[in-house]
């Protein structure tokens, strides 16, 4: 075991690898344990370059449709920049949106999810009340390699307008377009673009493959086609 060296705290500092035995005491006023290389290297996963995105969408269609490179503005008008980026992808929200509505007094139970909790709303732009929430889906269908897990943050453009994109992880073997889930956290209404980006994606590489996938336990978002709702 790696931390087996370990076993025993030493009382200033940590004991580091080196030639003679377990290693030497190295002073250290944080006292913080310092973890081998050989940790590091049995658990490495590592964030990805855009050349290694545009690799996997191209050859192995990990990202459809695949944008290479940021696209700013249209026909001279401005957007909420989406695509390939240094270390990630920026996706696009669709134009079917789902919108928290309080009409029918539901309750919002994520084991009894009731679709009167929403009105639907297609078009080029989304209207958040205050204090509310939308769930949206992304242009971009996105197939995960077994290796892989993603974090998918929101962009800054609409976070300084306190618009939080919040996305759970894509899990090994995932697929499916992803239903995004939009807070307006403000005291005002919030305006959403469809079809501009809205959070990015980032793609972490493990060296070791997972025992299991999500496809393998199939996961009950798996190949989601529209906005999916809660289930258990």
């Amino acid at each position: 075991m790696i931390w087996e060296e370990f076993r025993t705290p030493p009382k200033f500092g940590c004991e580091l690898p080196g030639p003679k035995g377990p290693g030497f005491r190295r002073p250290d006023e944080s006292a913080h344990c310092i973890l081998t290389s050989e940790f590091h290297k049995e658990n490495n996963m590592s964030l990805q370059p855009d050349h290694w995105i545009r690799k996997m969408a191209k050859e192995h269609g990990m990202i459809e449709p695949f944008i290479d490179g940021q696209v700013k503005e249209n026909d001279g008008k401005k957007m909420v920049s989406y695509g390939l980026s240094s270390y990630g992808y920026d996706l696009r929200v669709d134009t079917h949106f789902k919108v928290f509505t309080n009409v029918y007094n539901s309750i919002v139970d994520p084991k009894h999810f009731r679709d009167d909790a929403f009105v639907d709303i297609r078009g080029e732009t989304c209207i958040i009340p205050p204090n509310s929430f939308a769930l949206a889906k992304s242009v971009e269908y996105f197939r995960i390699p077994r290796n892989v897990l993603t974090l998918c943050i929101g962009k800054s453009t609409y976070a300084r307008c306190g618009i939080i994109v919040n996305v759970t992880p894509f899990e090994p073997e995932w697929e499916g377009y992803v239903t995004l889930e939009i807070s307006n956290t403000t005291p005002l209404p919030a305006k959403i673009y469809a079809g501009e980006g809205l959070a990015q994606v980032l793609f972490f590489v493990s060296e070791h493959v997972c025992e299991t996938s999500y496809a393998d336990r199939k996961g009950k978002y798996m190949r989601q086609m529209e906005i999916t709702y809660p289930s258990i």
